[in-house]
């Protein structure tokens, strides 16, 4: 794809992010995140050129090189993989804006101990299984709410910012729906939270209309890259 094109196609995926956003209401803000895990440094140059900010990564060493190369860019870094507890100290080097995959107790107070050795603070996302699927990570949302009170009360250098969640792997749109849903009203009840990130390129339109607010679009993004 040309420069052309390409610009053509990305204004084409945030006119359909408009269109969502505009059902739910007229202040309902979404912000897209470009998933970048099977690109390069190259291609998420040219999405920087045509304005697109923020980027996600899911392996704590291509976040690591592709944050070095483009360090002279302004990006904003999200890390939305699973994190093992022995990559963490690698985590925090990097620094990221997000963390979107706390996926438990435990990996919180992990994070705890390192951040409180290192005087950091990370902002994260409670990651939230909601459709009970064993492929994914996650805590399930009958312990939701609780997980994330514990986790403001017990591990002060992690700010919650709000939940993550991926929609239900099935091609029933209903099913798809009914997990967004059940996301979006534990979301509501957090304290201070902000951010609902749910919604990947193939259902980002149906977790917006659900209420997502950040979406975590990957090959729509990057047309070129299934190749």
């Amino acid at each position: 794809m040309d420069t052309i094109e390409y610009k053509l196609h990305i204004d084409d995926v945030i006119r359909s992010v408009e269109q969502a956003r505009l059902k739910v209401s007229a202040h309902h803000i979404v912000k897209i995140i470009a998933v970048s895990k099977y690109s390069t440094s190259q291609e998420i140059k040219k999405l920087y050129e045509i304005g697109q900010r923020a980027f996600g990564e899911n392996k704590v060493q291509d976040l690591k090189a592709k944050s070095q190369e483009l360090d002279d860019l302004p990006l904003e870094w999200h890390y939305i993989g699973n994190l093992q507890k022995n990559k963490i100290n690698n985590l925090l080097d990097i620094n990221p804006t997000l963390f979107q995959g706390l996926d438990s107790f435990e990996l919180a107070q992990e994070l705890q101990k390192k951040l409180l050795a290192k005087n950091m603070q990370l902002d994260a996302l409670l990651q939230i299984n909601s459709a009970k699927e064993e492929s994914k990570h996650g805590v399930m949302p009958e312990i939701a709410q609780e997980t994330y009170e514990k986790i403001q009360k017990e591990c002060p250098n992690i700010t919650l910012k709000g939940i993550m969640s991926i929609g239900a792997h099935t091609d029933d749109k209903a099913i798809i729906k009914k997990s967004f849903e059940t996301s979006y009203e534990i979301y509501k009840k957090l304290d201070g939270a902000t951010i609902c990130s749910m919604g990947m390129s193939g259902d980002f339109e149906l977790a917006i209309e659900c209420g997502s607010n950040m979406v975590r679009l990957g090959s729509i993004m990057f047309p070129k890259s299934k190749h």
